[in-house]
């Protein structure tokens, strides 16, 4: 376990698991242009792996990869205390994943490709509350 957090600088930390590099390496990008700390992982286990996890304010998950999938990435942050923000992105979104994933406590679910104004509206509204305190 880490014993600095890893927001120690005061930024909002995002972590990224999506198995698309394209994908993961474009969303890094626009959050880091805007002044977050992100960190990206190719699967959801190396997310999982990593003691920064416990210390995020967000993460965002590809619903499907090739080793878990982001309900089960999300169910297990949950399972260790995690209470951070979720952000699923997915490529096979329609109207029983959005249910799914609201019921599983994603609070945003995104349709791939990305719109960045969806995904930076989403991380802002949450981000925006973490500096007011809630």
């Amino acid at each position: 376990m880490l014993s600095v957090s890893a927001r120690c600088d005061g930024r909002y930390t995002i972590l990224v698991s999506d198995d698309d590099p394209g994908v993961r390496r474009s969303v890094q990008l626009l959050l880091r242009s805007r002044g977050y700390k992100v960190y990206g992982y190719t699967t959801g286990r190396a997310l999982l792996a990593d003691p920064r996890a416990n210390e995020a304010d967000c993460v965002i998950l590809d619903y499907r990869m090739p080793d878990i999938d982001g309900f089960a990435i999300l169910r297990h942050l949950r399972q260790t205390g995690w209470s951070g923000h979720a952000i699923m992105i997915s490529g096979f979104h329609d109207v029983v994943l959005a249910q799914r994933a609201a019921e599983a406590g994603f609070d945003h679910i995104i349709a791939k490709p990305l719109i960045g104004r969806a995904l930076l509206d989403a991380v802002g509204q949450h981000s925006a509350q973490n500096r007011r305190g809630h």
